[in-house]
């Protein structure tokens, strides 16, 4: 009696079936469950089955059946991936009724293809004002840390670790070798971090640690000495820009939301002073941590606060304009004073950026700030919610200032 070996997904269809010449491969996959030996073992969505299946076959169709001892054959599990639908317009901070989490049967794999499986997950500030030119039904975009499990392209392995703006959704499948020029569309091989968590492929070395590279150093260019205030300062971008000015001999200042946060960028991140924004006094804070004003600003937040400093600033003083996370979720514009008078009495420059201006050099940023990280002169930290079902929920706390440091959802 031969014995076939059958290896599929508990919650599979039939899509291939093969087999060493025996026409009848299929038929037992429709006997009872008591014709089965089985052995089960779990791996997330994925419950494989291996089955040792007594082959009937050639009792039952002795004539056809030409197979001497085992046979095999495949029945490719199909994936359904799961995923978060923008259904709802934002109407000021985004509520959990305005996702809807649904499912997505994945096609198969063709030549160049790799299916994803996500490990972390990205939610970012971005997300808010972006969301206003998505069309309702857009699976929300985002980046994620995601494992090749399946591939048809042999520059991409198994295991391979890739980058990319996949949204909120569990699996995917794609051809990373399809450039495009959407840097929303763009698919990298995460770095070797050594024994940094992958996760930092989205924050430190990823697109905020980039953004805090390039959007400070070559729109401030700050100098040895120069007084630097970070607004935002606890956050994914906002934490690494301070330390990105101690590291360039700079006297740095942050705001933050909550006494907390402070005591972390002055204790740990080196900051040499630091405020509540919610509870100090935003002109004595200026006075007291710059006496002799400032000369370079990162602002990740706009509104009244953003205000206060360029009136504190110096002659000839550079403003990076990251965003302006105060204002995302107003459901009446925020008024603030013109900014012209400040501009032209200080002869200030202040200059918006997007990351991508800079992609073509993105590994740049990336090697350094891992250097950095690795020679301990940059200290992280991120913010991590366990279960991808949580991604609304770690979304709407990023945007309240619940995170330090990166926030990410870990799938």
């Amino acid at each position: 009696m031969a014995i076939r070996l059958y290896t599929f997904s508990a919650n599979s269809r039939l899509v291939h079936s093969s087999s060493s010449g025996c026409i009848c491969c299929s038929y037992l996959t429709f006997l009872p469950p008591s014709w089965y030996i089985s052995s089960f073992t779990s791996n997330k969505m994925h419950r494989r089955v291996s089955l040792l299946v007594y082959d009937t076959c050639r009792w039952i169709l002795p004539s056809t059946c030409h197979s001497v001892g085992f046979h095999s054959t495949t029945i490719k599990e199909a994936i359904s991936a799961k995923k978060f639908v923008f259904t709802k317009r934002f109407q000021g901070l985004p509520q959990l009724d305005n996702f809807s989490l649904e499912k997505e049967e994945l096609p198969e794999l063709k030549p160049g293809d790799v299916l994803c499986e996500a490990l972390y997950l990205s939610v970012d500030p971005y997300m808010r004002p972006y969301s206003l030119s998505w069309p309702l039904g857009t699976t929300m975009k985002g980046g994620q840390v995601s494992k090749v499990i399946e591939s048809k392209n042999e520059k991409f392995p198994v295991g391979s670790l890739l980058v990319g703006y996949f949204g909120w959704r569990t699996h995917t499948v794609v051809n990373p070798d399809v450039r495009s020029k959407d840097f929303m569309e763009q698919i990298t091989v995460l770095p070797n971090l050594g024994t940094l968590c992958p996760s930092v492929g989205l924050g430190a070395v990823g697109m905020p640690g980039n953004s805090a590279y390039f959007g400070f150093l070559e729109i401030c260019k700050p100098k040895h000495g120069d007084v630097v205030v970070v607004s935002g300062a606890a956050g994914a971008v906002g934490s690494l820009v301070g330390q990105i000015a101690k590291i360039k001999g700079c006297h740095v200042i942050g705001f933050a939301g909550s006494d907390e946060k402070v005591k972390w960028l002055t204790d740990e991140l080196g900051f040499d002073n630091a405020y509540n924004y919610k509870t100090c006094d935003w002109k004595s804070s200026l006075k007291e941590g710059a006496p002799n004003g400032v000369d370079c600003y990162f602002d990740n937040v706009g509104g009244q606060l953003s205000v206060a400093v360029r009136s504190h600033m110096n002659d000839f003083g550079r403003i990076s304009v990251c965003g302006a996370i105060s204002l995302y979720n107003d459901t009446v514009p925020t008024l603030v004073p013109c900014v012209e008078p400040a501009m032209v009495f200080k002869q200030l420059r202040m200059e918006g950026f997007l990351v991508h201006r800079w992609t073509h050099r993105f590994l740049e940023g990336m090697g350094q700030m891992s250097t950095w990280i690795q020679e301990g002169k940059i200290k992280i930290k991120e913010t991590h919610t366990n279960g991808f079902e949580n991604m609304p929920a770690a979304f709407i706390d990023m945007l309240k200032g619940g995170n330090f440091g990166k926030a990410i959802v870990k799938a």
